[in-house]
């Protein structure tokens, strides 16, 4: 055999086996594409995890559409889940820990928010809702807004339709991302007491800076100019004109005041009541309650049993 032939053999049996290989990793890789379809795992645009299957194929599908819309009107990631007591987390530690177990998030910051049905067992009517939130929904979904989403909810979930009660978190989610950071928004670490409050300009705070800036710069400016051009000033121009009283003397005499009577009027001072949130909590409107996760991720929410 020639050299020449037998690098024609070579290279054929190169190419045959990379086919080979090729062919022998598609396969295996579309084995794990539709394996993971059916767990649910890389399905990245799945928002709806029915783990306690609480509804019904045709609710699903409705709410997986309101979940999509809500996400796309927002920015932020949004996400329902309902599940069965495990015995062993919170139902605030559940939220938590599936948000970052499962890469929730949009953003450096992660943000978004996730609704929790924890259901007590199977079989069962009881449970608890929570709400947990990350990233810049913590700052939007102040512990006040949150209370009134567990309101909203709460009818729903007496009723056992949860498939409602999820509809009517997207609602008032997307109504307070309409809304934005509320004026007085701060964040407060109930595990160290950090607060962390959120400062912002509004335009019309803007627009009274930059006019009383221009204003400054322009008064500079003219005072320059008068400076140059030597032009008197009102008060040179008066003083100008009264230069010959300058040896004029003024003589004044003694006066004296005499009290005649006097008058003393009283009245009581109320005491300054206590500012409390509708809720009645004492709790500031702005306050966002935040504790760390055990992956040490930030979270705020809040939840109810019903």
């Amino acid at each position: 055999m020639t050299g020449r032939r037998m690098v024609r053999w070579i290279r054929l049996l190169a190419v045959t086996a990379a086919v080979v290989w090729l062919g022998v990793w598609s396969g295996a890789g579309n084995m794990l594409d539709s394996r993971a379809q059916e767990s649910g795992v890389y399905d990245r645009s799945r928002r709806l995890f029915d783990e306690a299957g609480l509804m019904t194929s045709e609710e699903a599908g409705d709410l997986e559409e309101q979940i999509a819309r809500c996400r796309k009107k927002t920015g932020m990631d949004v996400a329902v889940v309902t599940a069965y007591n495990d015995g062993s987390h919170t139902a605030r530690e559940y939220a938590d820990d599936f948000y970052d177990q499962n890469g929730l998030g949009t953003g450096r910051k992660a943000s978004g928010v996730l609704f929790l049905i924890y259901m007590d067992s199977p079989g069962s009517y009881g449970g608890e809702s929570y709400v947990s939130t990350t990233g810049n929904m913590i700052r939007i979904l102040t512990d006040q807004r949150i209370e009134r989403i567990q309101d909203d909810v709460a009818d729903s979930l007496r009723n056992l339709d949860y498939a409602g009660a999820a509809a009517e978190f997207l609602k008032d989610v997307e109504y307070y991302v309409d809304r934005g950071i509320q004026r007085g928004q701060y964040n407060y670490d109930t595990e160290t007491g950090e607060i962390s409050i959120y400062r912002s300009i509004r335009w019309y705070e803007g627009m009274f800076a930059f006019l009383v800036s221009a204003g400054v710069a322009g008064s500079v400016c003219l005072g320059v100019k008068r400076q140059y051009s030597m032009e008197q000033t009102e008060r040179e121009r008066a003083n100008s004109l009264l230069a010959y009283r300058a040896e004029a003397k003024f003589a004044f005499g003694d006066s004296g005041d005499n009290l005649i009577r006097k008058f003393v009027t009283s009245a009581p001072i109320p005491r300054p009541t206590q500012n409390h949130s509708s809720g009645g909590s004492g709790r500031s409107s702005g306050r966002s309650s935040t504790h760390r996760s055990s992956s040490g991720r930030s979270h705020g929410g809040g939840g109810r049993r019903f």
